[in-house]
């Protein structure tokens, strides 16, 4: 049998950014796959406040220069890459100038929510499966960690069902407790949609806030983890809506995550 590909992705990792819990369980999941033989790829966002010096980033040529629609607009994607020191594991970072040079996540200096995060996170969503595509590395299981990555599976399901790298592709939608009280504008669903997007799919999104992105990640992956605890809120959302393929692992017990992960993965991929 050959080696299962899992592509992780997530907004932050160990060491390079950590805000919450899911860069350090994005720090260790992906090796401890890859000790158990699977062939693992990392795609996170280039923040600003990631030092590429001290990190030792570098741009990938041959992956960059493509551009990202959001809406109206195109805008370049830069990927990078860098090593995790003591793994022998690659992290790629989706970059743009527009979008990833401040020196900070999701707030400004006041604490302001950025008005554009959902660019942000469509522009990183689109940018995670060009540079798949790119790499020409097929993925059995596609693991999308927290609000940012809930657009993936959906746009696997649409716009790229019958790209050949894909077609075999599952996807987990791991939720997390990281929400946020922002609304988004009315053209927010005009600047998800692609080839094969109605309406009808991003019926889901329709809240245009944190709930919306998370029933977006629900309703298109083939499975739904809850990483660690949540809040009563969201814990009705994923009970009401996700009962059918819902699994629940506790991440702060690693070992037994792993184990889950691990029986999860290769159960999805046949």
């Amino acid at each position: 049998m050959s080696k299962l590909r899992i592509l992780y992705v997530a907004s932050e990792i160990n060491p390079f950014l950590q805000t919450s819990e899911v860069a350090q369980f994005l720090r260790t999941l992906p090796q401890a796959m890859q000790e158990r033989g699977m062939e693992i790829r990392i795609l996170v966002p280039r923040f600003g406040l990631i030092n590429e010096r001290k990190n030792r980033l570098h741009e990938v040529v041959r992956l960059s220069g493509i551009n990202i629609a959001v809406g109206e607009e195109e805008k370049p994607l830069v990927i990078k890459v860098a090593s995790i020191p003591q793994a022998k594991l690659q992290v790629y970072f989706i970059d743009n100038e527009d979008y990833f040079q401040r020196k900070s996540v999701f707030h400004d200096k006041q604490e302001k929510f950025y008005e554009d995060n959902d660019e942000r996170a469509i522009f990183f969503c689109k940018g995670v499966i060009e540079t798949v595509k790119k790499l020409g590395w097929a993925p059995d299981i596609v693991h999308c960690n927290d609000w940012m990555t809930s657009l993936i599976p959906m746009y696997l399901k649409t716009t790229y069902k019958n790209e050949p790298l894909f077609k075999n592709t599952k996807s987990v939608f791991a939720i997390y407790n990281n929400g946020f009280s922002h609304t988004f504008g009315d053209d927010l669903l005009n600047k998800v949609k692609m080839v094969d997007i109605d309406d009808t799919i991003l019926a889901p999104l329709e809240s245009k806030d944190f709930e919306g992105f998370i029933r977006m990640g629900m309703e298109y992956a083939d499975l739904v983890v809850k990483g660690g605890e949540v809040s009563d809120e969201l814990n009705q959302l994923i009970e009401d809506f996700s009962k059918d393929k819902k699994f629940e692992i506790s991440i702060e017990e690693e070992e037994q995550a792993h184990e889950e992960l691990y029986d999860i993965y290769t159960n999805l991929a046949g």
